[in-house]
């Protein structure tokens, strides 16, 4: 008998729940609002200009850092959009989606036994980031219904042992954006205990009746913050995997070393596109902002109309429902019956949480979807009732 080759590190990690739920999907013929990707491709001169880069032979290993147009783009757009000054040279990384952006992230700048502080409910890979890098995953919990940042939690949080605040905001799977007076308090710790943050902010571009502010804007935190962005959400190519890092050279350099021996380069033809993708006018990024707006009131409006409880999101492309006023108790449960019952995927929001209760009755619904495939989901979801 062959001993469990496993590493201990890996233990609880498992098949992502996004699989699980898309062979569902898959399975049963589901209208599938789990994974979090569009259902239509982003701006056709973007596509273009990939097609173009590949024909003219950008299809060999690019600069580790990323091209330096793109590295350029990336920079010129945090100055547009925030005022934020980087260095495309010294102060940008492109790599293999966020994903692999977080997961460099913690591997350079986090040693065995450190202390990682997260918003529960958090995204999966940060979980295993943390695991993978030898770490412990200290949760500060966003409680339903309002999902908003306790200062004093986040505070009680901090050891001797903490070495990185991990923040996401526009906040994946809940919708919230952190406003002024939590930014600002994130901010005060991080200087006060000489922290440094890594900002996971990939929904930047998709907020409702509220602003997005970096936590890099705010005094002393430039120079200890690393942000971490993607192409994949805001130009809807998520299958194309370009993401980057910034922020000063003594975060970037760490995060470029350890990802040189992950992925080593990302996709050579996709970065001329995404630096086509950042020039865009604003028209494009309010367009996309003004259109998700839409999508997410109309499921809202059904998801409300079949009896879910809805928990109104400031920013993303997910919609949080209390599925008890149903009948039921349980999210996983419910998203594991729900293919079959009425061909419909969702994603239970719990298995984000260490704390299960404070999410048990949670279920998430992504809305980045064609206007009549979420009108099917809702006529599907009636039967419910």
């Amino acid at each position: 008998m062959q001993k469990q080759q496993t590493a201990r590190r890996l233990d609880g990690l498992g098949t992502t729940v996004f699989a699980e739920m898309s062979a569902l999907a898959l399975a049963t013929g589901s209208v599938n609002l789990g994974q979090g990707f569009p259902d239509t491709d982003g701006p056709p001169e973007v596509a273009e200009a990939a097609v173009r880069a590949i024909r003219d032979g950008v299809n060999q290993y690019p600069p580790g850092p990323g091209t330096p147009d793109l590295r350029l783009a990336i920079a010129e757009h945090q100055q547009r959009f925030y005022g934020l000054t980087v260095d495309p040279e010294t102060e940008v990384v492109v790599t293999t989606g966020a994903t692999e952006a977080i997961a460099a992230a913690l591997l350079a700048l986090v040693d065995p036994g450190d202390e990682v502080i997260a918003l529960e409910p958090f995204y999966d890979s940060y979980s295993a980031g943390i695991a993978m890098a030898g770490a412990v995953r200290v949760p500060v919990t966003l409680r339903a219904p309002g999902f908003r940042l306790d200062a004093d939690r986040l505070r009680a949080a901090v050891t001797d042992r903490t070495r990185l605040i991990l923040l996401n905001t526009p906040h994946n799977p809940t919708g919230t954006v952190l406003h002024e007076d939590e930014l600002a308090a994130v901010a005060q710790l991080a200087v006060e205990r000489d922290l440094v943050v890594v900002t996971d902010e990939v929904y930047e571009h998709m907020t409702y009746d509220v602003e997005h502010r970096p936590l890099a804007t705010f005094d002393g935190m430039a120079e200890r913050t690393l942000t971490i962005s993607s192409a994949g959400k805001t130009f809807s190519f998520t299958g194309w995997k370009i993401g980057w890092a910034c922020g000063p050279a003594r975060l970037v350099r760490p995060v470029l070393m350890a990802k040189q021996f992950l992925t080593f380069v990302s996709g050579a033809p996709f970065q001329p596109a995404m630096a086509v993708g950042l020039r865009l006018p604003d028209s494009y990024f309010d367009g996309l902002r003004a259109t998700l707006q839409g999508k997410r009131d109309r499921l809202i409006a059904g998801l409300r109309n079949v009896g879910l409880e809805v928990l109104v999101p400031e920013g993303t492309y997910f919609v949080t429902a209390d599925v008890r006023p149903l009948g039921f108790d349980d999210g996983v449960t419910f998203c594991r019956e729900l293919p079959h019952r009425v061909g419909v995927v969702a994603i239970p929001t719990q298995v984000f949480y260490d704390d299960v209760e404070a999410g048990r009755s949670l279920v998430r619904f992504a809305f980045c979807k064609r206007d009549e495939v979420l009108d099917e989901a809702v006529a599907r979801l009636a039967r419910l009732r």
